[in-house]
């Protein structure tokens, strides 16, 4: 019978070939562990050699402590998303923690997917804005699971929220829009389904109505299904289809603002900005792109990560307590669209 090659090399193999004690080797790869200069050095350049690789699953196991962390998101297409996505991975990554990422856009294997993650004895969960129902955050936290989210409306023991600063964003648009001279304004995005739309376009209407001294300038509100680059384009034929035309408008999402550009260029044959200005929110890459150059509301990615996983570790070590909600300040980026 032929025997089966093991192509993983064992801490006991290094153990024999450096000369010490199975334990010896454990302590080598452990930070702070007791163990003499020498005899590190004895197990490290045999482990090297042999090009042995520590067994986290095991480690974890034998430790009862997980470094695996959820990341919980949807719409991977999404430039933003996905930045955001490569932060939290690069923010847990330094705090030795290793992202987990599932896929929450198939509403059918939500199930199977939480189960899975939590079959893996997970440390903790991030969720995104793009992630389903809070009823899948009960069920971690349940479970004893810390969890953060990120751009998400919550009120629950134990989870913990961080959020782009919103309304000043808004704030900051609509002053943008205002100093275009634009008095008939627009808003889009999905503000009866997304915390963020809602929030953006709330904030955005009560800096139009406090303008000391000034007239309220006119508001339309055009609801999205989603803040992809196809409402965007719907939303742009609902609203220049029909008389007054607006003269300002803020998109809750920069995806949003390139499709009502370019339906608002090609089929209605307005200039922008001289006949529309026009301010988005994230500034993606594409927002930068010659053919738009897009005013925007930056959202600073990177720190919204590094809150996260931040709030996420100190639940960890202590799981009880209310929810607490951080905001990170976001910053205008202004271009042609808008300037």
């Amino acid at each position: 019978m032929t025997q089966k090659h093991n192509p993983w090399v064992t801490a006991s193999e290094v153990a024999r070939r450096a000369g010490v004690s199975r334990s010896a080797v454990s302590r080598a790869f452990t930070p702070g562990a007791s163990i003499a200069p020498e005899t590190r050095e004895r197990v490290l350049k045999a482990a090297n050699a042999m090009g042995y690789q520590v067994n986290m699953i095991a480690r974890e196991m034998i430790q009862q402590r997980s470094s695996l962390v959820g990341v919980v998101t949807a719409g991977f297409e999404n430039p933003f998303r996905a930045r955001l996505l490569a932060d939290i991975s690069i923010a847990l990554t330094r705090n030795n923690l290793s992202p987990l990422v599932m896929n929450a856009e198939d509403p059918a294997q939500i199930k199977h997917s939480m189960e899975m993650l939590l079959s893996y004895r997970i440390a903790g969960v991030i969720m995104t804005s793009a992630s389903p129902p809070l009823d899948l955050a009960r069920q971690y936290l349940k479970f004893k699971v810390p969890v953060a989210m990120i751009n998400r409306a919550a009120d629950l023991d134990a989870a913990d929220v961080v959020v782009s600063d919103n309304a000043t964003g808004a704030a900051i648009a609509a002053r943008m829009l205002l100093e275009t001279g634009a008095s008939r304004l627009a808003f889009i995005g999905p503000s009866k389904t997304s915390h963020s739309g809602k929030s953006r376009r709330d904030a955005f209407v009560r800096a139009l109505k406090a303008r000391p001294g000034k007239r309220s300038a006119t508001v339309t509100t055009i609801v999205t299904p989603a803040d992809d680059y196809a409402s965007g384009a719907n939303a742009a034929h609902e609203l220049l289809a029909k008389a007054p035309l607006p003269d300002g408008v803020f998109c809750s999402s920069d995806l949003l603002a390139l499709g009502f550009i370019d339906v608002a260029r090609q089929h209605f044959k307005l200039k922008v900005p001289e006949n529309i200005a026009v301010v988005g929110f994230d500034d993606i890459p594409a927002a930068g792109y010659e053919n738009y150059a897009l005013s925007t509301i930056r959202q600073d990615t990177e720190r919204l990560a590094s809150v996260a996983v931040e709030m996420l570790m100190e639940r960890m070590s202590s799981f009880r307590g209310a929810s607490r909600v951080r905001a990170v300040p976001v910053s205008s980026v202004v271009r042609r669209t808008c300037g």
